[in-house]
């Protein structure tokens, strides 16, 4: 059956807009969607009243003024305490005040501007924009080709060339697979090389203690050809820390964003709070959690660096009860994703949740589960949607053809948001008049005029009737785009990067690996 799937050729059509830039020879392989930054034109779905958002608040408060979280690293225990904030006996757990909270996350700008190596790729994130990156961090990969395996160098530079192609992806949020295949003390090096010579949109780096963060600090700002300070005059990339629920945070995470922040760049804070596992069982009681957990973090941040970009993170989910297993796509992440985003704009911060599902492959689970997902991105207005493309097995692997479903929904989606026309040429009156009663407006002129922008297009879904679906192989949709994201890759070329740049960062990353990388624990 996998040989016949591979032997299947991509669809040919023309590809209109966009500025992919990766695509030579003998033409673009899809038609996709321009690259735009959309922005959010309808009203937000809001399941909690006013009061009920106020008493999300008075709980988070009341978990940071009376319980307490726990900080993993001296430093941010002492900048908290030499901020007024009180230390408990264990050394750890810090108790705040909501005044010094409130005062703090005031300082984090609700909209900031991220631009990498190549300007036009620059993104805003909050206010009412929203941006996609594909999935992040899982530890395996699959396609129809090759089956289930783990992470390779191969497979991330795949996964890396196609966010990089499709314009419905904005930035690259973290390792697209793992690639297990290069050692940990250097492959935060060879990763981040490979992202920024194939890809020259914005970039993520990992906050896994000092030398990752510094050394992928260090190699953005050579990408771009950047001074020292021109890097901290704005935001050039980002990072994510996860708190380790319930209440805590651990040092590696909090030593790299930390050192983001001292240089003006961007921290995603974002709590792992599954509900009925890590977070009360209760979504009202997540939520808060969620909140305490994250308002913590960007209150010591702002302490760090007043007025250092962050981005309120929502990963609340459930699990099933019946297994402890992570669920996602469910009813319940959709609220809590909207939910999410009142408590978001009521602290004036951009929101950040994803595109997810627990599906083990790229079936029918998969696609209403990330449907779903997606629904309470949109309807929750979300400003950052991470895992956008590829996401399987609740983040466990990442599939090439996943990747390419995802991004249809992902161009649906970012087409759905889109302001309706409502001109006078719009309401069509005098078009309605012309036909008049029983006519039809295949051939009139207003129809004439418009019919080739009138509708989105799709490049995965077939709308063909059954007859000619069959003559041409009865493809279901998941061998259509495996035969996509071949043909991309065939024809992908790298986007260009200025020669003395490109030489600045090979020699920091040679030498880097000369020095041995980053420690690790083996």
């Amino acid at each position: 059956m996998t040989a016949e799937i591979t032997t299947q050729e991509a669809p040919k059509r023309r590809r209109s807009g966009g500025r992919a830039g990766n695509l030579r020879g003998k033409g673009p392989t899809i038609e996709q969607s321009p690259w735009i930054q959309p922005t959010y034109t309808d009203a937000p779905v809001e399941p909690l009243s006013m009061e009920s958002v106020q008493a999300v608040h008075e709980g988070a408060m009341n978990v940071l003024e009376e319980i307490g979280i726990q900080f993993l690293h001296p430093k941010a225990v002492e900048i908290l305490v030499r901020e007024g904030c009180t230390v408990l006996d264990d050394g750890v757990t810090i108790l705040m005040g909501r005044d010094f909270v409130m005062e703090k996350i005031a300082l984090a700008p609700s909209q900031f501007t991220i631009t990498p190596r190549n300007p036009e790729r620059q993104i805003t994130v909050g206010g009412r924009n929203m941006v996609f990156g594909q999935v992040g961090s899982p530890p395996n990969f699959s396609n129809l080709d090759e089956g289930r395996r783990t992470g390779t160098r191969k497979a991330f530079c795949d996964l890396v060339k196609l966010t990089q192609y499709f314009n419905c992806l904005h930035f690259i949020s973290g390792y697209p697979v793992e690639p297990v295949d290069i050692h940990a003390s250097t492959r935060h090096l060879d990763a981040l090389h490979d992202k920024l010579t194939l890809s020259d949109k914005v970039m993520h780096a990992y906050s896994l203690g000092t030398e990752r963060i510094e050394d992928n600090m260090e190699m953005v700002r050579l990408a771009a050809g950047l001074s020292h300070e021109e890097f901290e005059a704005t935001p050039r990339m980002f990072t994510n820390i996860n708190s380790t629920s319930p209440l805590k945070h651990d040092w590696p995470m909090l030593d790299g964003a930390m050192r983001m922040a001292e240089r003006n760049q961007p921290t995603v804070v974002s709590p792992f709070t599954l509900s009925g596992a890590m977070a009360p069982v209760t979504l009202a009681g997540a939520i808060a959690q969620q909140t305490a957990e994250g308002l913590a973090c960007i209150a010591l941040l702002q302490c760090v660096r007043p007025g250092s970009p962050a981005v309120y993170g929502s990963f609340t989910s459930n699990v099933d009860m019946r297994t402890g297993s992570p669920a996602f796509g469910t009813p319940e992440y959709m609220r809590a994703t909207q939910m999410s985003g009142q408590m978001a704009r009521f602290y004036n911060l951009p929101l950040r949740a994803s595109n997810t599902c627990a599906a083990n492959c790229p079936d029918a689970q998969a696609a209403w589960e990330s449907a779903f997902s997606l629904w309470g991105v949109v309807t929750g207005q979300t400003n950052m949607v991470y895992h956008g493309a590829g996401w399987l097995e609740g983040g466990l692997c990442a599939s090439y053809e996943k990747f390419i479903i995802d991004c249809e929904m992902l161009q649906q989606m970012q087409h759905y948001v889109q302001p309706v026309p409502v001109t006078e040429a719009d309401i069509a009156v005098e078009a309605i008049r012309d036909v008049g009663a029983g006519g039809h407006f295949f051939g009139t002129p207003h129809t004439q005029e418009r019919y080739e922008t009138a509708f989105y297009q799709p490049f995965l879904s077939d709308w063909s009737n059954f007859e000619n679906w069959e003559d041409n192989g009865s493809l279901p949709a998941e061998i259509r785009a495996n035969a996509i994201w071949k043909a991309i890759l065939e024809e992908f070329q790298p986007p260009a990067m200025d020669a003395d740049n490109r030489a600045a960062l090979d020699e920091f990353v040679e030498r880097r690996k000369r020095e041995g990388g980053a420690p690790t624990d083996f």
